[in-house]
């Protein structure tokens, strides 16, 4: 292979490396909240569990692809939509792939935090209410963090996930790392060596990524640490 058009496509593709990150962060933060809020909601009343599982139906089982399309190309037939205090960030591609992105992951977390939630031991619970704790305090206290701990394995897959489907982005006209790639390989026509490149950098990226989520494992963790030392 050449490796001067290597470096060259490489050092193209890094200029667009910021952007996935901040799409890639954006969408992760705010889904997580999102699922969160979701999952916390789900088991307030019979009426609001039917609302996110049809939420939850309808995001997993249609493509990504397409609910970018949805969001990007169909809200703006809607001249509801386009009068509204919301049309001058749903007119810009780049928050209508973060909008994509967050509900997307956030349908996936919520899944993934409700298994964490009722993963709960109830005698921990118990001793919560015991302790004279509010329902809030208790939620922040107790119910939460364990949640969290439970369900961290699982949502780092789905982090993971959300970092490549960061490249779908490239559809609605962003130049992130996905669309300089596709850039290039219009001009050159060499497509084996830009993704190369390309999917050296998700590669690195996701790398990165299952580290971060390790150390935060043993630290949210750290008598699973102890014992096995």
């Amino acid at each position: 292979m050449d490796t001067v058009f290597l470096a060259e496509t490489m050092g193209k593709l890094l200029a667009g490396l910021p952007l996935t990150i901040e799409l890639a962060i954006i969408s992760i933060s705010a889904g997580a909240v999102l699922a969160t809020i979701l999952a916390l909601f789900r088991a307030t009343s019979p009426i609001a569990e039917a609302i996110v599982r049809g939420y939850v139906f309808t995001l997993r089982g249609t493509p990504l692809l397409l609910q970018i399309f949805l969001i990007y190309y169909g809200l703006g037939q809607f001249a509801e939509v386009r009068h509204s205090i919301l049309w001058p960030f749903l007119r810009q591609p780049y928050w209508c792939a973060i909008l994509a992105l967050t509900i997307n992951t956030s349908a996936y977390g919520s899944e993934i935090i409700r298994g964490g939630l009722q993963s709960v031991p109830a005698g921990a619970i118990e001793a919560g209410r015991a302790a004279g704790m509010s329902r809030l305090l208790l939620t922040r206290r107790i119910v939460l963090p364990i949640a969290i701990r439970q369900a961290l394995p699982a949502y780092g897959n789905e982090m993971i996930a959300m970092v490549k489907a960061t490249s779908l982005a490239s559809i609605v006209t962003l130049m992130e790392v996905s669309g300089i790639a596709y850039a290039i390989i219009s001009e050159t026509y060499r497509a084996i060596e830009v993704f190369l490149c390309a999917g050296a950098i998700y590669l690195t990226l996701n790398f990165l990524l299952t580290r971060g989520l390790a150390v935060l494992e043993r630290w949210l963790n750290p008598h699973l640490v102890q014992s096995r030392t």
